[in-house]
């Protein structure tokens, strides 16, 4: 088996999170960790066995052995750092969203396929137990024919930094770009599409809100200026439509999971409230005129598929994931290519709500606006 040897660039929260991952994943190797918080990065490699640091990636990127770069930043420097890499030859997995605009993510996707090299997305809930059994089911036909989803995030009070969660800067549109929609509803989003085979956007209406009550020194401090609530319905093509909810705030009890129906079945994902599940998985179909309601076994099927596959950790996880591809032991899931669908979804959602009118993908294609920033 190939060991992959990996730079890091982003020695904050989310790169310590995704070099605990590494640590776990056979054939995975650290050489390198970058940030412009030096002493930081110091003491991550220390840590963690990382032999090289750098203050600039640019530099790290001139290390040959180099096989791929994890990019670990806030939204709007993916672009500029994640382009760089591919065309210093490296392959590159990015945390999500893919960037903070959709202009900025198409360039990224088309970069990758200029330099040949694999664009990696973080789309957690793809490798979930419960997406895994979904797409077992759509795949197997046991839905008929898809015509309606429904994707939904939930927080109670949990926006980042006013509530005492995360940095300012998740709250800011100069470096996140923007609120709920591209914290949380990227993966659900990008779920919904994925089970659906990622189709084509036609139509977005939306709209985003910040209404809740917050501390007036911490909303002062953070310059909070994105949505803590979008909500809004997309047109698909083949006529399936997708609503969206999703909170960073919310005055309720919970939400029921996301959801997908088609003519012969439908299932619903796991939901949430601040403190435990409110529904699991569940498949629903008729069978001999009867309303069937079904639960599945997890576990049991997660077990069976890992006995039976020939490489069990394959899609255990996105790194997991993201490994096993570089050692050619998988095809790489699209998720960059689901991760720029969803961006236009997100983008199309707030260009709805700024116009008051409905928009449609090609419009919001082109008036799509770079939001990068070059370290």
């Amino acid at each position: 088996m190939d060991t992959i040897k990996i730079g890091i660039v982003g020695a904050g929260q989310i790169g310590k999170a995704h070099v605990e991952e590494y640590m776990d994943i056979p054939g995975a190797e650290l050489v390198a960790i970058c940030d412009i918080n030096l002493e930081e990065a110091r003491r991550v490699a220390v840590k963690y066995g990382i032999p090289s640091v750098y203050a600039d990636y640019r530099e790290m990127l001139r290390q040959e052995e180099l096989a791929a770069v994890d990019v670990c930043l806030h939204n709007n420097y993916h672009m500029p750092v994640t382009t760089a890499v591919l065309e210093a030859g490296k392959h590159v997995y990015c945390e999500k969203p893919i960037a903070g605009s959709y202009k900025d993510g198409l360039q990224m996707v088309e970069a990758a396929k200029r330099c040949g090299k694999l664009l990696h997305i973080q789309l957690a809930h793809l490798y979930d137990k419960e997406t895994r059994a979904a797409k077992q089911l759509i795949d197997a036909g046991k839905l008929g024919k898809l015509y309606h989803a429904r994707s939904t995030g939930f927080r109670r009070r949990n926006r980042p930094y006013v509530d005492g969660y995360g940095t300012a800067a998740f709250t800011r549109k100069e470096t996140a770009g923007g609120g709920a929609l591209y914290d949380m509803g990227v993966y659900h989003i990008a779920r919904m599409l994925y089970l659906m085979g990622n189709p084509k956007v036609e139509r977005i209406t939306g709209r985003t809100y910040q209404e809740m009550p917050m501390d007036e020194e911490r909303r002062v401090r953070s310059g909070f200026d994105v949505e803590e609530l979008a909500a809004g319905l997309v047109f698909l093509e083949g006529g399936i439509t997708l609503d969206i909810i999703e909170s960073w705030s919310l005055q309720l009890g919970g939400l029921e999971g996301s959801s997908i129906v088609g003519s012969d079945g439908g299932i619903r994902l796991s939901g949430a409230v601040s403190d435990r599940e409110t529904n699991s998985f569940s498949y629903h179909t008729t069978i001999a005129d009867l309303d069937m309601d079904c639960t599945v076994n997890l576990e049991r099927a997660d077990w069976r598929q890992r006995m039976l596959s020939p490489f069990p950790d394959a899609y255990a996880s996105s790194q997991h994931h993201w490994i096993s591809a570089l050692q050619g032991q998988v095809p790489l899931l699209p998720t960059a290519d689901i991760a720029l669908n969803t961006m236009l979804i997100s983008e199309g959602l707030y260009l709805s709500h700024q116009l008051g009118r409905e928009v449609s993908a090609d419009e919001v294609a082109q008036g799509s606006k770079s939001t990068s920033i070059v370290l």
